[in-house]
C-alpha cells in the first residue's frame, strides 16, 4: 500500500511540477518557552533581556511550491503561533489592510500537550475566524478536539476540519507524502506521534516528544533504517538528569540528550544522519550557545536547531 501511494505521489507531482518542499524551523522550545512564565534562572532571564536568546514553542512549517505559489501547514498549533505565523510573512501572500481567513493551508497536531495544540484557539470565531481548515490527526486526538470546548466549537462551526491520519499509513499534505509515526510518551488526552516527512531527494522525522528510547517497541535505529530517514530532528528536553531542582526529570519522561546523541552515534559518525535537537525545556544549558552541553553536543557531530533553520525535502542546496 506504501509504495502504491507513493507512486501515485510521484505521477501527480510529474503533473503539476517540482514540489520543492522543505521544512522550516519556527519554534524550538519546550511547551514552556523561553523565556519560560513565572522563572528567573539565567536563561530565562538572559532571554528576557536579549531577544536574540528568545526561543518560541516547538514547531514546523512545512513549505511546498515555487515562490509566490507556496503552500504552508503547519506541525503543531503553539501557544506563540500569533508570532511564529509573522515569520512565515515572506512566503504568504496575505490580504492588505485586514485579517488573513487562511493564514496557513493547514495544521498536523501531534499531540495534546499545551504547546502542541492549544494554538488552535487563535483560528477560532473570536481570532483569524477560519473556515474549513484541514487539522491532520489521530481518532483519539480527533475525538479530544470534538468532545471537549472550546475546541469542539472550532469543530461545530468550521473553523477546522478534521482529517483523521493512522500511524503507519502515508497521506498527502500539498503533495508531500507524509506519515505519523506512533511514539510513547505521557498521554494523558490523546496518543502521540511524530512524522516522516518524504520528498524527493531526503527523508526527514520529526519527533518533538517521546518517552526514553528504551520504551520505544521497535528500536530508534531500526526506525530511521526502516523508513530511510536522513534527518533527525528529535526531542531535546533535557540535558542532564539534575536539571529541574525538587523536580525530578526522570518523572516528566523525556530522553536525555546524551541518551540520544549514545543511542545515535555510530549512524552521525557513518555520515549517515544528521541529528538536531529541537523542543529545549528551559532548565536546558544547551539552549547556551557557549556552554560546555553546546560544546559537547558539536564536538559529537550533532546539533541544536536554529529558529528559520530549513531543511529541503526535494533539492538538497
Amino acid at each position: 500500500m506504501r509504495c502504491l501511494i507513493a507512486a501515485v505521489l510521484l505521477i501527480v507531482q510529474g503533473v503539476v511540477g517540482a514540489q520543492e518542499a522543505r521544512l522550516r524551523v519556527i519554534g524550538s522550545a519546550q511547551d514552556g518557552g523561553l523565556p519560560h512564565a513565572a522563572c528567573t534562572c539565567e536563561r530565562c532571564e538572559a532571554a528576557r533581556d536579549d531577544p536574540s536568546r528568545r526561543r518560541s514553542v516547538a514547531s514546523l512549517a512545512l513549505i511546498v511550491g515555487a515562490e509566490g505559489e507556496e503552500k504552508v501547514f503547519l506541525v503543531d498549533a503553539t501557544p506563540d503561533v500569533r508570532a511564529q505565523l509573522d515569520t512565515l510573512a515572506d512566503v504568504r501572500d496575505a490580504p492588505e489592510g485586514r485579517v488573513d481567513r487562511a493564514p496557513v493551508d493547514g495544521v498536523l497536531l501531534t499531540h495534546a500537550h499545551i504547546g502542541h495544540y492549544t494554538g488552535l484557539m487563535f483560528l477560532g470565531f473570536e481570532a483569524v475566524h477560519t473556515q474549513g481548515l484541514p487539522v491532520w490527526c489521530t481518532p483519539k486526538m480527533a475525538a479530544f478536539l470534538r468532545d471537549n470546548e472550546p475546541w469542539a466549537q472550532l469543530v461545530r462551526i468550521g473553523n477546522i476540519e478534521i482529517r483523521e491520519i493512522e500511524p503507519g499509513t502515508p497521506f498527502d499534505v500539498g503533495g508531500v507524502e507524509v506519515e505519523a509515526l506512533k511514539v510513547p510518551h505521557r498521554d494523558e488526552l490523546s496518543d502521540t506521534v511524530g512524522y516522516i516527512f518524504r520528498g524527493d531527494a531526503r527523508t526527514v522525522l520529526y519527533v518533538p516528544d517521546t518517552e526514553p528510547w528504551r520504551t520505544w517497541e521497535v528500536g530508534l535505529i531500526d526506525v530511521i533504517e526502516r523508513e530511510g530517514v536522513d534527518v533527525l530532528l528529535v526531542d531535546g528536553s533535557f540535558y542532564s538528569p539534575d536539571e529541574l531542582p525538587g523536580r525530578p526529570v526522570a518523572s516528566i519522561g523525556h530522553p536525555l540528550m546524551t541518551d540520544t546523541m549514545d543511542v545515535l552515534q555510530p549512524l552521525v559518525d557513518a555520515g549517515t544522519l544528521e541529528v538536531l535537537f529541537t523542543h529545549l525545556n528551559h532548565s536546558n544549558p544547551a539552549l547556551v550557545p557557549t556552554s560546555d552541553a553546546r560544546a559537547e553536543i558539536s564536538r559529537r557531530g550533532f546539533g541544536v536547531v536554529d529558529e528559520s533553520q530549513e531543511f529541503p525535502l526535494d533539492a538538497i542546496e
